[in-house]
């Protein structure tokens, strides 16, 4: 084989590399992940949001329940007041009963609102129920998804080091001089830079070259540089 048919050999491990590489950076299950992942941040949001909704409620509660509770307290102080027979003068006397009806209706009316709270608790609850399933189903899609990354990742890994080993005993027999052109021509035109001459047609860009061009290179020594006129790659004959 010569050093030309060799730079082709080179040419189609590079190829393979570049493929997977792309693979790599493009992996279908990359996408599925990144868009779970947004799926779960929005989740994340909705959970903060509705939280802070129930902790407020929940502060809300523990206020009227506190009040309710200092009522409750300063009623039975009144009421053992009204009824402990040290008090005689009817008009302390009324005094006694009508704060403790104040205290009684105030209570009630805490007792109200705290019930109002609870109702108002209820979907709250629910909805905080439903969301932290779904952040729980999300977490489970994002520790499988992470994994299937993970795998076509090492897959794809270990066969880029297949395509590196066989490139390095390939190169071998590709003289330096030209090894080091068609790394040059590699970094110009990102891709395939070494196509087979097949009749008169450029492998890469298809052009039918000249029938006169196409005798004046088969008359050339194997290992000449030719260069297609059209797309500039080596022309491998």
């Amino acid at each position: 084989m010569g050093a030309l048919e060799q730079l082709l050999v080179v040419q189609e491990h590079d190829t393979t590399a570049d493929q997977l590489h792309h693979r790599r950076a493009n992996l279908p299950e990359r996408a599925e992940l990144t868009a779970r992942e947004a799926t779960t941040a929005e989740l994340d949001r909705r959970l903060a949001e509705v939280s802070a909704r129930r902790d407020e409620l929940t502060r809300s509660q523990k206020r009227l329940e506190d009040e309710v509770a200092s009522l409750e307290a300063k009623a039975v102080e009144v009421d053992k007041r009204l009824y402990s027979g040290t008090i005689t003068a009817p008009r302390e006397l009324q005094a006694l009963q009508d704060e403790l009806a104040s205290l009684k209706r105030r209570q009630s009316q805490l007792e109200d609102q705290d019930l109002e709270v609870m109702v108002e608790a209820e979907p709250v609850d629910a909805e905080l129920e439903q969301l932290r399933a779904e952040r729980e189903a999300a977490e489970r899609d994002l520790a499988r998804l992470r994994s299937e990354v993970e795998a076509a990742e090492a897959d794809i890994v270990a066969r880029l080091a297949e395509e590196v080993e066989a490139r390095a005993a390939a190169v071998v027999s590709v003289p330096p001089d030209l090894l080091a052109h068609y790394d040059d021509l590699r970094k110009r035109y990102k891709g395939v830079v070494a196509a087979p001459l097949v009749g008169s047609t450029c492998g890469n860009c298809r052009l039918t070259l000249p029938a006169t061009e196409v005798d004046r290179i088969k008359k050339l020594p194997p290992d000449t540089l030719v260069h297609c006129e059209e797309c500039g790659r080596i022309l491998v004959r």
